[in-house]
């Protein structure tokens, strides 16, 4: 499992196989904490991706 806590340094751009991981994880915490009930796959992945890409912000804010 990736460190959700990891930040990237100056070189390490996003790296779009990490990215994808850290996605799915999250995704998948959202599904088990709603008891792994169907018809929300769609919607846990977007607010995954999107809290993904927010917290790769500040990240990348923070190192600069």
């Amino acid at each position: 499992m990736v460190n959700s806590e990891q930040k990237p340094n100056n070189n390490e751009a996003v790296n779009k196989e990490r990215f994808q991981k850290m996605v799915a994880e999250r995704a998948y915490c959202k599904s088990e904490k709603r008891g792994f009930a169907s018809g929300h796959e769609m919607e846990d992945w977007l607010e995954a991706e999107s809290e993904i890409k927010n917290q790769y912000f500040y990240w990348i804010q923070d190192v600069e």
